[in-house]
């Protein structure tokens, strides 16, 4: 091929647009799991509710998962440029109300809005990384850089905020995101192109409204079961969603211009890298789940120690991420994103020989092969997802793609959350002795953090055993629970290879 003068600018460009596309989505992901390091601080100074707290953590994820599609698709008709530059405008402001918030309500409503500024920002990423690189050989690179910079910023979360509670408020933060939203206001609109959907028809705004109720629906259902166990509530929330998002998929077959496009699902490909991104998310946010509370808890490391110990996650989970175009030249991707899925289930059999001494190396070595696997799988089902689409409706497939992240990341915390509180309460009755106080046994049987607590109110000589009692039961909990997911895992595993294994894209 021959090189003229004009194509080392073209390249140049397109490396720079990259950066200002994958930089927003670390910070993103990194929000994710930054805030889980200052709750302790948050809830000294603030001093909120049972209640709030969890709200405080959710809901940046629950209005990002409940408005990526429909801002893909919004992104679609309007221009993903616009879409991004005023997503950033708002994620800055949000976080600046985040970092400086005076109380709860004011903290929750900033999280809020950091998780609608964040659905403007992920679907135009990748949607624009879609258009920028035509060249399968190209946008499958950068996408690799995308899913690296997300994949690697949720195991670097617990780190930066481990550091910045080492020095500054608990506001720090937050504070992190200004620059860098005020860089990509500056510099986005010379180093990035526009690009929509030609023909995008009407908007449809009560498939708009569906959707947003479907999706929220699912996610309150499934975090309210990883909180207190599948009741009514959460079941109804499920059945609700299900109900809804069925009736939205019908909708959207009747519609001359409908808000997302159905008939994506009818490819073979593109579907099962969906419920594949699904299961990458899912190792990757159980481990995250369990590992602060195991480090903090059971091995009496410090917030920044604990942040310090999923490095390998997130190294391993960038280092797959990167190797994906090298391997993918070679193998099919269906083999690609299976083995990655197969290496995640190892990782998790790896973990789940943890006990309550410590033992670093296999922490490490567990750690890694997981992050490694899903990096390996979740790039690859990007590129998958993003390629067989239509260029025309690359927003709102990058919506579908990053739904899954966050629908992956509830059912991680959801399903291996309630299974390991469910064992770990079971296991602590089973094991504490006789005539142990019942405010005591309460305490113990909700979560090794409120053991913790009502250790302390305990003499010396009986603390000991105490905690050596619920330690060990949180420790075979979540040995049980990392097996479970070994194999949910791995059959997800399988059922990439069978149906993708003559798959190249």
């Amino acid at each position: 091929m021959t090189v003229t003068k004009n194509s080392r600018p073209v390249r140049a460009r397109q490396c720079w647009a990259l950066a200002a596309l994958t930089v927003p989505v670390l910070l993103m992901s990194i929000d994710l799991t930054v805030l889980s390091m200052a709750v302790p601080v948050l809830s000294e100074e603030l001093a909120p509710t049972a209640t709030q707290l969890l709200w405080i953590i959710d809901v940046y994820g629950v209005f990002l998962a409940g408005l990526l599609i429909l801002m893909g698709s919004l992104g679609d008709r309007i221009g993903r440029r616009r879409l991004l530059l005023t997503g950033a405008l708002a994620f800055g402001a949000a976080s600046a109300l985040a970092a400086f918030a005076w109380s709860a309500e004011v903290l929750i409503l900033a999280r809020a809005l950091l998780g609608l500024g964040g659905a403007t920002l992920m679907p135009s990423t990748l949607s624009l990384i879609r258009n920028i690189f035509p060249d399968p050989a190209q946008r499958r690179r950068a996408i690799s850089v995308w899913a690296a910079a997300f994949a690697g910023g949720a195991g670097l979360g617990p780190i930066v905020g481990g550091l910045l509670l080492e020095h500054f408020w608990w506001g720090s933060v937050f504070l992190i995101n200004l620059p860098v939203m005020a860089l990509l206001l500056l510099a986005g609109p010379f180093l990035l192109p526009e690009s929509k959907d030609p023909n995008p028809g009407p908007f449809d705004v009560v498939s708009a409204f569906m959707l947003i109720a479907a999706v929220l629906a699912l996610i309150f259902g499934f975090k309210r079961a990883g909180e207190h166990g599948w009741g009514l509530a959460p079941i109804a929330a499920l059945l609700g969603g299900v109900l809804l998002a069925a009736l939205f998929v019908v909708r959207q077959r009747r519609l001359t211009h409908p808000l997302i496009d159905v008939g994506l699902f009818r490819s073979l490909p593109f579907t099962v890298a969906v419920f594949a991104n699904i299961a990458g998310v899912f190792a990757m946010t159980g481990v995250m789940y369990f590992f602060p509370q195991y480090v903090q808890l059971v091995l009496g490391h410090s917030p920044l120690e604990a942040g310090l110990w999923s490095l390998p996650l997130a190294a391993g989970a960038i280092l797959g991420a990167l190797t994906v175009p090298a391997v993918a030249r070679r193998v099919p991707a269906g083999w690609v994103i299976g083995l990655g899925l197969a290496a995640a289930a190892g990782g998790y059999l790896l973990l789940s020989l943890l006990g309550a001494d410590e033992v670093m190396a296999l922490a490490f070595a567990g750690g890694a092969l997981l992050g490694v696997g899903v990096g390996l799988a979740d790039t690859l089902t990007n590129d998958v997802i993003i390629g067989t689409a239509p260029e025309a409706k690359a927003g709102a497939a990058a919506g579908i793609s990053e739904t899954a992240y966050e629908i992956g990341g509830a059912l991680g915390t959801a399903v291996l959350g309630s299974i390991g509180a469910g064992l770990y309460r079971d296991q602590a009755l089973q094991s504490l002795p006789a005539g142990t106080p019942r405010a005591i046994t309460d305490a113990a049987t909700q979560t090794l953090g409120a053991a913790n607590q009502a250790a302390a109110q305990l003499p010396p000589e009986q603390a000991g055993p105490f905690l050596s009692v619920v330690n060990g039961a949180f420790v075979d909990a979540m040995a049980q629970t990392f097996t479970t997911a070994a194999l949910i895992v791995g059959a997800t595993a399988v059922a990439a290879i069978v149906t993708l294994r003559r798959h190249r894209h």
